[in-house]
């Protein structure tokens, strides 16, 4: 019987015959300084191999420490996640052999997790609210890196040697692991899209992490298995293993929907294995088969103490935790008055924080969301930047929004010295300064510029006093031509009309 197929049905007619279920496992990296069981410098960036030391690199004899930090983390994202902490824990051995993990195993946990059975609501585009139950949260140690060389693809398959950086060996992690996501149906992958955009703004609202999928800090392993509508048993699942941005997670699971459903129609059989995920296709390939549990031969971890945090420092926590994003979105929503939709494209575009940075420094709400979305925001997704790694604080946006404010900048001047602070010309007042590119406000000069584009545009003006009113923009824009775009275009209009003795009304 045939296990594989190169066809894919469509979606429509996947979701026609079959019920999706999805399991998402999320490994999130902590920020920690050091490592998770050694004082290693957890800094990227630095020379391959410079941050390891005998406990990460598994030498005989060396014992590992846990890291208070990670566990403080850990719970604070068990606590965000409601669900209960363990009041004694302990690590576990997951062994396995892979040339990047040099102990030969990794530091985990396996039955005993620190926080389980909780769950996170999440929003979807239309505003319907989605629960993912969640069905742990638990600590564990990141692998090292393998480098494949020579090869096209950078896979291991055709390439000439492999290189090992054990750097990231030993990074803390936490891995959360939802319950089975039923009853998505046809919005199963814009479910897990948005559950992992939701779980990546606790965590960065948690403060223990910055959660930047492109830098590998969360990444995601999409499970996905299809069952016949009616049938209670699941299906044999795939896992699509290390999925790095939120549009690829959707698309991962809308593919593996499309190629269970053929491969099924087709009287074949899924097989339970790991899958690599394409971002150039949107397609997915064999990776290897899946280990079950017992093939990892867990065990306790003979070198570490059990974890028991005590029930007065996890209350402790808990009253510390931030505000929900999803509660903060709609409180910040109803206080901009902006729709769902506006709303949406806001956290799309990762601009809450800037625009909250940007009215605590003393802008208008609706300024500070003009100057962040649109030009700010298309020129952070060219260069593949989040809005808040622009060169250009939110100090300096609500500085543009006060002279705008005040009469000293139009919309097109602002732009402008927006432009000049994005490079490097200075503070917002010193582009000003520099570029001379303050609005004309001398009556005297308006005047001369108006009187001008009158008399050089006779059959323009002709129109105007014939009542074709509209035809006055021809006349701003002569000024605003003449002034270098530094008049106040709607006074230039005023005295345009006062000239040809006109009434806008």
């Amino acid at each position: 019987m045939t296990t594989t197929t190169d066809e894919l049905v469509s979606y429509e007619d996947a979701l026609a015959t079959y019920d999706p279920v999805m399991g998402l496992e999320v490994h999130v990296e902590l920020g920690t300084k050091t490592k998770m069981f050694c004082g290693c410098s957890t800094e990227l960036g630095a020379a391959p191999n410079s941050q390891t030391c005998p406990t990460c690199l598994g030498m005989p004899g060396s014992l590992p420490v846990v890291n208070a930090t990670g566990v403080e983390s850990a719970i604070k994202i068990g606590l965000a996640l409601h669900c209960e902490i363990a009041e004694w824990c302990r690590f576990a051995r997951k062994n396995y052999f892979y040339p990047d993990m040099p102990k030969n195993f990794q530091t985990s946990q396996y039955d005993e997790p620190i926080a389980f059975n909780g769950y996170l609501d999440v929003q979807l585009e239309d505003g319907e609210v989605f629960r993912v139950e969640i069905e742990r949260a638990h600590m564990e140690e990141d692998t090292g890196k393998s480098l494949h060389v020579g090869g096209a693809t950078g896979r291991i398959h055709g390439a000439s040697h492999s290189l090992l950086d054990y750097n990231r060996a030993g990074i803390p992690l936490i891995e959360i692991v939802t319950k089975p996501i039923e009853g998505a149906g046809e919005r199963a992958p814009e479910v897990a899209k948005a559950y992992v955009a939701e779980l990546r703004e606790l965590i960065k609202a948690l403060g223990v992490s910055e959660a930047r999928m492109e830098q590998g800090q969360m990444r995601c392993d999409v499970n996905l298995s299809l069952r016949p509508h009616g049938r209670e048993k699941f299906g044999t699942r795939s896992e699509t293993k290390n999925v790095n941005s939120l549009r690829s997670v959707e698309r991962a699971a809308r593919f593996e929907i499309q190629r269970h459903a053929a491969v099924l129609n087709s009287g074949g059989t899924i097989i339970q294995e790991t899958r690599h995920f394409h971002e150039d296709t949107g397609s997915t390939t064999s990776g290897r088969v899946k280990e079950e549990a017992e093939d990892y031969r867990y065990f306790p971890e003979p070198d570490l103490v059990p974890v028991a945090p005590s029930r007065e420092w996890v209350e402790e926590l808990r009253a510390g935790l931030p505000e929900q994003p999803l509660a903060r979105r709609n409180r910040l929503r109803e206080e901009w008055g902006v729709s769902a939709h506006d709303m949406q494209s806001i956290l799309n575009a990762g601009a809450i924080d800037p625009i909250v940075a940007t009215i605590e420094a003393g802008a208008d709400a609706a300024s500070a969301r003009k100057w962040w979305m649109g030009e700010r925001a298309r020129r952070a997704n060219e260069s593949g930047k989040a809005l808040e790694d622009l060169p250009i604080t939110a100090a300096q946006v609500a500085r543009v929004a006060q002279l705008v404010a005040s009469g000293d900048l139009n919309d097109k001047l602002a732009r402008q010295v927006i432009e000049g602070v994005l490079a490097g010309e200075g503070t917002p007042d010193e582009v000003v300064d520099k570029r001379g590119l303050k609005v004309v406000s001398d009556e005297g000069a308006l005047t001369a510029a108006v009187d001008e584009a009158i008399a050089g545009n006779p059959g323009v003006a002709d129109k105007i006093r014939g009542g074709k009113v509209a035809a006055v923009g021809a006349l701003v824009g002569a000024v605003m031509k003449a002034t270098r775009g530094q008049a106040d275009a709607a006074r230039v209009k005023e005295l345009i009309l006062e000239k040809l003795g006109v009434s806008e009304g």
